[in-house]
């Protein structure tokens, strides 16, 4: 029974993605609703509504009264738009329309080990999403954004800074985690490296006007070219994961650059040794078939961080589905 239910796991992908386009979490509040009022509330129809509740309350998204009324869950809460951890953008890009015809050519990137796109579109995924796919390009940026303030958080509460007063925040896309760490340490200077038109479109806290601006250096440039500026920590999130070239080059960068002593670390989603196994195993996959790149097990990032010459410390659970790898810069 349970392989039935799994091979029908494009169903609840589905569900979840019909239920955050049609707004059906924001639209549910704290009352128990029937389907009918809140078909009446979406102006859809009640009949379809209610048999789409009905299958996402199987998954613990919402739950269903004797009374036929619906109720929020914990989960369900989670596609509401305004809920401070959302993850409504993160269940619509993950089940954006290019995923649907890329996951039935899992077995041809697994035959292969490279990314299916360039023969489904005949262009690169990142060129494909800006180019032909703006609408997923929009909500991936969404998504992006969100998950990057909430883990900004986690990363905050979680990095001890004793004795640091730089870091530079590699790849760091809009900033979410340099911002945290300069609003939660006041003498911190920061700098955001990034490609050209990612630093552009910074988190507003750190540009021009902005309440960190005046502690916050914005480079445009490519990690995997240069790192052009010297601090106490550098952290690097989440871009260890396209490839191993890719991320030999950015750390014989940070070497190049930095003083005997300076901490990096390095934050990444592993697909062992993690409470998430399911997520971040899926995510591994996903960017299989995207952009051929792989998620690290907790032997092979360490490999690679030993062999570009960094002394590792301590490895530690940022939160569910991320690690940070404390290291140093030896003498």
């Amino acid at each position: 029974m349970r392989l039935r239910e799994l091979v029908f796991g494009a169903a609840c992908a589905a569900a979840v993605r019909a239920a955050a386009g049609l707004r059906v979490a924001d639209a549910l509040a704290d009352t128990p609703a029937t389907a009918e009022e809140l078909a009446a509330a979406l102006g859809i129809e009640a009949r379809p509504l209610a048999r789409l509740l009905r299958a996402l309350s199987c998954y613990g998204i919402f739950t269903e009264h004797a009374d036929g009324r619906y109720a929020h869950t914990e989960m369900s809460r989670l596609l509401r738009e305004d809920s401070t951890d959302s993850l409504r953008y993160i269940a619509l890009w993950c089940t954006a329309p290019w995923t649907w015809e890329a996951w039935p050519r899992l077995d041809d990137a697994v035959r292969s080990g490279a990314s299916v796109f360039p023969d489904l579109y005949g262009k690169e995924f990142f060129d494909y999403l800006h180019d032909d796919a703006t609408d997923s390009a929009r909500v991936f940026d969404q998504a992006m954004t969100h998950s990057s303030r909430q883990s900004a958080e986690d990363i905050a509460r979680s990095v001890d800074l004793t004795g640091v007063t730089s870091v530079v925040d590699i790849g760091g896309g809009q900033g979410h985690v340099l911002a945290g760490l300069l609003e939660r340490y006041q003498e911190l200077r920061g700098a955001l490296l990034d490609l050209p038109t990612v630093v552009a479109n910074a988190d507003p806290r750190l540009r021009e006007g902005g309440a960190l601006a005046d502690r916050v250096q914005l480079l445009p440039g490519d990690c995997r070219d240069e790192v052009p500026i010297q601090a106490d920590m550098y952290i690097i999130k989440n871009i260890l994961e396209w490839d191993d070239d890719s991320t030999r080059r950015t750390l014989r960068n940070v070497l190049a650059v930095a003083r005997p002593g300076a901490r990096v670390l390095v934050i990444e989603n592993l697909v062992d040794d993690s409470p998430s196994m399911k997520f971040t195993t899926a995510m591994d996959l996903l960017l299989l078939l995207n952009v051929g790149g792989a998620k690290h097990t907790k032997e092979s990032l360490v490999s690679l961080i030993t062999e570009a010459g960094l002394t590792i410390g301590e490895i530690r659970p940022v939160n569910a589905y991320l690690h940070a790898f404390d290291c140093t810069v030896p003498a």
